[in-house]
C-alpha cells in the first residue's frame, strides 16, 4: 500500500503521528509525509530548516516533504497566517511536489487547525484515492473554547468550511467517542464516521536520555513530584494550576509541580512563579520526546489538565495515552471522556476542570494515599494502554480500514468524486 498523510505537524515536532507513520512503514506500507516547515510550539523555525524551504529527508523509511510556511510566533495573527500558510502552500506545491507519485489513499492527521484538511482533498481526486480525516480537535467549537476566535459570523463560515470537508471526506476517524455526535451533526454521512484513537509509545531506553533529563529525575525522585508534560498553552487551563500552586504552599503541603514543556504561557508561568514566590512550582522547560518517559517515571503522579469548557469534555488528550502507559497515578483535571477513562481504569483520580481549589485537594489526597494504593493505580494505567492503546495493534487497525476503503473506492469511482 502507498500512503500519503498530510499533517501540518510532523517529526522532529512532537506528535503521534510520527510514531505511526514510522509503524505503519515497518508494515511494509510506503508512507509519504507532506509537512510545513517545524516550528511548533515555540513559534519559531527549528535550527537547520528555513520557513520558506521546499525539502525533502527522511525518517527511517519515511519520506517526508516539506512545503513553505509561516511560523506560528506566540499566537494572535502570526498563528492565523501560520494556519493559512500551510493550507496555500500545501495546495499550490502539493501537487507539484508529489508529481509523478501515486497513492492507494490519503490520511489527513488533524490536530487544530482542521482546516488543514482542505489541500487533501484535490490533492486525493488527482491520485484517484480516498481520503480519510482523522479528527484530533473538534471545529469550530475548539476556536471559541480557546478564544481564538469570538466573532460569531466568523465561526460560522469556519463551520460551513468543515462540513465542506466532511462531505468530501471518505472516512472520518474520531479519537473519542464523544467526538461522534458533533461530528455526524456535520458530516451527510454519519456511517463514515470510525472510532479510531491515539496510540502509546514506548520510545525510549536508558541509554538515549539525556544528561539533563536525568538531573531532572534524579531531583523529582527526591519527593512527591507532580508532572506535567507538553504544551504549555491556554488549552490546558494553567492558571487553575498557578492558582493550586499558591495554596498548596501555604498549607505547608511538600508536593512539588513540575510543568515539563513550553508553548505560549512559558513566560506568564514564569512571570506568576517569580511574583507569587512558588518554591513547588518548576519550570524546566522543553525536552526531547526521548527524555519524556524517564521524567514520568522518576514522578510520583502526572497531571492532566485542560479548560472548563463544553468542547473540551468531549475531548481525549492525547498525552493521556502516554500517562497511561508510564504506569504513574493521574490527576485527572478535566471534565467529560477523559476523566471518565481515568475511572474506568482506576488509574488516579479527578477533579472538574478549571477549579484551582478542587486540583489543590486531588493533590492533596494523591499524596495522602498510601503507596501501595498509588502503585496500584499505576499499574491500572499500564494494563488499561496496553489492553485498548498498543500501537502495533491500532497500526493493523488502520491499515486494515485504509484496504477496506480503498476497495469500497475501487468500487463506487463515482460516488467518491470530487
Amino acid at each position: 500500500m502507498k500512503l500519503l498523510i498530510v499533517s501540518q505537524y510532523c517529526w522532529p515536532e512532537v506528535f503521534g503521528i510520527n510514531a505511526l507513520a514510522q509503524a505503519l512503514a515497518q508494515r511494509g506500507v510506503k508512507v509519504t509525509v507532506l509537512t510545513g516547515q517545524p516550528n511548533y510550539p515555540e513559534g519559531r523555525v527549528f535550527p537547520h530548516y528555513r520557513a520558506t524551504g521546499l525539502t525533502r529527508e527522511t525518517l527511517g523509511d519515511v519520506d517526508i516533504l516539506r512545503v513553505p510556511l509561516a511560523p506560528r510566533g506566540q499566537g494572535g495573527v502570526r498563528l492565523a497566517l501560520n494556519y493559512l500558510s500551510f493550507i496555500l502552500a500545501a495546495g499550490l506545491l502539493g501537487p507539484w511536489v508529489l508529481r509523478g507519485r501515486s497513492f492507494d489513499a490519503v490520511l489527513v492527521y488533524a490536530p487544530s487547525p482542521l482546516l488543514q484538511a482542505l489541500p487533501a482533498i484535490p490533492i486525493a481526486w488527482l491520485k484517484r484515492a480516498p481520503l480519510a480525516v482523522w479528527v484530533q480537535d473538534l471545529w469550530p467549537e475548539s476556536l471559541s473554547a480557546t478564544g481564538f476566535i469570538r466573532n460569531q459570523r466568523v465561526l460560522a463560515a469556519v463551520r460551513h468550511v468543515v462540513r465542506y470537508i466532511y462531505r468530501h471526506t471518505d472516512s472520518i476517524l474520531i479519537p473519542s467517542e464523544a467526538f461522534r455526535e458533533p461530528i455526524a451533526a456535520l458530516a451527510p454521512a454519519p456511517a463514515r464516521i470510525h472510532y479510531y484513537p491515539n496510540a502509546w509509545t514506548a520510545e525510549s531506553g536508558a541509554a538515549q536520555v539525556s544528561e539533563s533529563a536525568r538531573q531532572l529525575a534524579a531531583e523529582m525522585a527526591q519527593g512527591f513530584s507532580v508532572a506535567f508534560t507538553g504544551n504549555l498553552g491556554t488549552a490546558q487551563a494553567l492558571d487553575a494550576v498557578i492558582d493550586a500552586a499558591r495554596q498548596l504552599q501555604a498549607i505547608g503541603s511538600p508536593v512539588r509541580l513540575y510543568l515539563i514543556g513550553s508553548g505560549s504561557l512559558s513566560d506568564w508561568l514564569a512571570q506568576q512563579v517569580r511574583e507569587h514566590s512558588l518554591r513547588n512550582v518548576s519550570l524546566p522547560g522543553r525536552f526531547a520526546q526521548s527524555d519524556i518517559p524517564a521524567l514520568l517515571a522518576a514522578s510520583s503522579a502526572v497531571l492532566l489538565t485542560l479548560r472548563d469548557e463544553p468542547i473540551f469534555a468531549y475531548t481525549v488528550p492525547s498525552k493521556l495515552q502516554a500517562y497511561l502507559a508510564a504506569g504513574r497515578p493521574i490527576i485527572a483535571a478535566i471534565n467529560g471522556e477523559a476523566a471518565r477513562l481515568v475511572r474506568e481504569a482506576d488509574a488516579g483520580l479527578s477533579c472538574p476542570a478549571g477549579d484551582a481549589t478542587a486540583l489543590a485537594k486531588a493533590v492533596q489526597a494523591m499524596h495522602g494515599l498510601d503507596e501501595g494504593r498509588r502503585a496500584a493505580m499505576g499499574d491500572n494505567a499500564g494494563r488499561y494502554a496496553a489492553a485498548h492503546f498498543s500501537l502495533p495493534q491500532l497500526t493493523d487497525d488502520l491499515i486494515e480500514h485504509l484496504r477496506h476503503l480503498t476497495m469500497q473506492h475501487a468500487d463506487h469511482p463515482q460516488e467518491n468524486s470530487r
